[in-house]
């Protein structure tokens, strides 16, 4: 094995940084105690600033309660606890970061009244942050508000192409702030990724010719090689990236870790969930597409997203009158008369009816998914429930301006994202929850680093990480 390119510091927001990034979790999966430890050993610490926890008075975690009666006051009072709780996360990272590394925050443009949350947060962290990280959408207006607020700006894309859309709009107008370009890798990150339709989510394609062709389109563009790419998912030992260091045709390359940090003394998930990755095996963590956003994510293949598997699997299609295939009336978990099936659907309806999935519900896409009462109840009290995270939601069919819908039906086959991420983040049932993770996250149970339950800190990991491991 060749030897270890050490990695070299690089200059961030005026000061020497390792180029290691950690990366932003929400909800809650990073926050100042993990961003401010990474940035303490000289990283760049990020604060998920997707509906951070803030405290009282007693230093207990304030519950994000929506009494409410409308969607868009609830949506209102939870831009309010995102603000609150953003800002207090990053006071709380910039103490503990004791002036080294850097303290970014980390948004979704996707996410519910981002705009106003990224711009309420930096009005009151002013000269704290660092950087923003960018990412689930197109977020064309991230460099305008970076200027506004005269912090670096960092978008995340899965692909030259997406980069090329963002700088000819907007970003060639505010270069200067442009920090670095992060690319998340479709295949490899946790969480949500930019997966295109022209892309097949069963064939992972080589990251290295992926970015390779990012930094060609961004040198057409104009933009130097001296701004980092920074490489998002399936990062574990450096050492296996060895080519990618120090390397002419890529420029310059930092690394972003959103799995290893955590397994680590300051992550703030509970310790049943730090637990559970170490038994993590080779393909256990699922690319799926049954996220509200409409992106894939990738999460570990629990009894949660097998369920949804289940119940997008006892779906049927129907036409309203009998046309072509659709001979048959559907005689089970409907009301009315309008839904024509096939023969071979209508017989698998009746089985699924017979085993307790009596009720259909129907979709967006003009078919039916068969569940029980509880489920049924359980759906339609979420989506009654919905407090507006998402700019957009498939499930509830929520939009966050305008006129607050979407105009499609609410997509059964989907969950309340905020209402999952919320309860594994503090404490919920692991088996009945979206537990996002990276595809290297099996390798918790092979690293001989984590030996013996060895939990290590944020330092340790960093410290770690820099020596190539």
């Amino acid at each position: 094995m060749s030897v270890f390119k050490a990695l070299k510091p690089i200059l961030y927001g005026g000061r020497e940084v390792w180029p290691l990034i950690e990366g932003g979790k929400g909800v809650a999966a990073s926050n100042h105690a993990s961003s401010g430890a990474w940035a303490a050993a000289g990283g760049i610490g990020t604060v998920s600033a997707v509906n951070a926890d803030s405290y009282d008075p007693t230093g207990k975690i304030v519950p994000q309660l929506y009494p409410q009666l409308t969607r868009r006051e609830r949506h209102e009072q939870l831009i309010q606890y995102a603000i609150d709780g953003a800002v207090e996360q990053v006071r709380r990272a910039y103490e503990i970061s004791n002036g080294q590394g850097a303290i970014n925050i980390n948004v979704l443009w996707e996410m519910g009244g981002a705009q106003p949350v990224l711009e309420g947060v930096l009005e009151a962290t002013r000269g704290m942050v660092t950087g923003v990280t960018c990412g689930a959408g197109m977020p064309y207006k991230l460099a305008e508000i970076a200027e506004r607020f005269d912090v670096q700006y960092l978008p995340i894309v899965s692909s030259g192409r997406a980069f090329r859309a963002l700088w000819k709009r907007a970003y060639h107008k505010v270069a200067h702030l442009m920090a670095a370009v992060v690319y998340e890798d479709p295949w490899l990150a946790g969480g949500h990724n930019g997966l295109s339709n022209a892309e097949d989510p069963r064939r992972p394609e080589d990251p290295y010719p992926r970015v390779k062709a990012l930094r060609d389109i961004m040198r057409i563009e104009g933009v130097a090689d001296s701004v980092p790419i920074i490489m998002a998912g399936g990062v574990w030992c450096l050492r296996e990236w060895n080519d990618w260091i120090d390397n002419p045709e890529l420029g310059a390359i930092a690394f972003q870790f959103g799995t290893r940090p955590l397994l680590t003394e300051e992550s703030p998930i509970p310790q049943g969930w730090k637990d559970r990755l170490r038994t993590i095996e080779p393909g256990d963590v699922l690319l799926h597409k049954f996220s509200p956003t409409g992106f894939y994510s990738s999460a570990v293949h629990n009894p949660f997203l097998r369920s949804l598997e289940a119940r997008s699997h006892r779906q049927v299609p129907y036409s309203k009158v009998a046309a072509g295939e659709h001979t048959v009336q559907l005689d089970v978990g409907v009301r009315g008369k309008n839904f024509w099936v096939t023969p071979t659907d209508l017989a698998h309806a009746r089985e699924w009816a017979a085993s307790g999935f009596e009720t259909a519900l129907r979709t967006p896409d003009d078919t039916v998914v068969f569940v029980s009462a509880a489920e049924r109840d359980t759906i339609r009290k979420d989506q009654a429930d919905c407090m507006g995270c998402l700019s957009h939601c498939g499930f509830s069919s929520w939009k966050d301006h305008d006129d607050y819908s979407t105009g499609r039906l609410a997509d059964p086959r989907s969950f309340c994202i905020q209402k999952t991420l919320q309860d594994i983040a503090h404490g919920g049932d692991l088996d009945n929850n979206l537990m996002f993770a990276g595809h290297a996250a099996y390798r918790f149970k092979q690293d001989p680093f984590y030996s013996n339950n060895f939990t290590p800190t944020v330092k340790q990991l960093v410290d770690r990480i820099l020596t190539g491991d």
